[in-house]
């Protein structure tokens, strides 16, 4: 069973990276002040990012510069989490932004990795049994 990372909810992003791969850090916090969620999101094929406005861009990993729509992210928090299908990540922000990652039929898609969520690995072609 792969386990959809509904973790995430809540969750700020902490920092952006980029190289031949997208990398995206979130950050939550327990009340008395104890990292609930340290996850990264690693991005290895093209993805779609939705402003407010629903203006759409479709970003490549490795694009340098063209992947400036997700500086905006930063500091940004989680409202939702959920993966479809074969394991399209769909995430939301609170200022109406939308990630949408897609499995790729040949190549590793997404991982999450980190304390407090569970691992998730989207190899090539997606995968099924999702945890709900």
């Amino acid at each position: 069973m792969v386990k959809v990372p509904a973790e995430l909810v809540g969750a700020r992003v902490t920092r952006t990276a980029f190289d031949y791969q997208v990398r995206i850090s979130f950050t939550d916090h327990d009340p008395d002040g104890r990292v609930r969620v340290d996850g990264e999101l690693v991005i290895e094929t093209p993805f779609t990012i939705t402003d407010a406005a629903g203006t759409q861009a479709i970003l490549f990993p490795g694009a340098g510069t063209a992947l400036a729509p997700l500086l905006g992210l930063f500091t940004k928090a989680v409202t939702e989490a959920e993966v479809t299908g074969l394991g399209t990540l769909s995430l939301g922000f609170d200022d109406g932004t939308r990630l949408c990652i897609e499995p790729d039929p040949d190549y590793e898609s997404w991982s999450l990795t980190g304390s407090g969520l569970g691992p998730v690995l989207v190899g090539p072609g997606g995968e099924t049994d999702w945890q709900h």
